[in-house]
């Protein structure tokens, strides 16, 4: 266990804990940044519209784990959910769930995937057109 974990816990422990209650996943990215993945069942609330949407939150009678891209938006969903009274952990980037979540990509990611796997393409030896 590491000093940052020991003094402010371990954020693997708090939502293991949250899943456990049944949590919620609220993913505040962008609606075009969720709709390129994300994690399957998740709700898009983006960021700037969490306020406006506290009563719904509440009324789901769920513990909420945060998720964005890298983390810092979801941190300041879940300090906004806090301040709710909405029992809420920041998930941080969305991309670390992959062995936990089941995910939802966009058809232009299954075509892209479907491609390179038909092609035996790697994705480094694509060139952005």
């Amino acid at each position: 266990m590491g000093l940052l974990n020991f003094l402010f816990g371990n954020k693997n422990n708090a939502i293991t804990e949250f899943k456990e209650k049944g949590a919620i996943i609220i993913d505040v990215r962008t609606p075009g940044e969720y709709q390129q993945g994300a994690i399957a069942g998740s709700k898009n609330i983006p960021l700037q519209t969490i306020n406006t949407k506290i009563d719904y939150i509440k009324k789901l009678n769920k513990p909420v784990i945060t998720c964005c891209a890298s983390g810092g938006r979801s941190a300041n969903a879940a300090k906004i959910l806090k301040t709710n009274n909405i029992e809420a952990t920041n998930g941080g980037g969305w991309k670390s769930y992959r062995g936990n979540y089941n995910f939802r990509l966009s058809s232009s990611s299954v075509l892209v995937i479907g491609l390179l796997l038909y092609c035996s393409v790697q994705p480094k030896e694509l060139v952005k057109i």
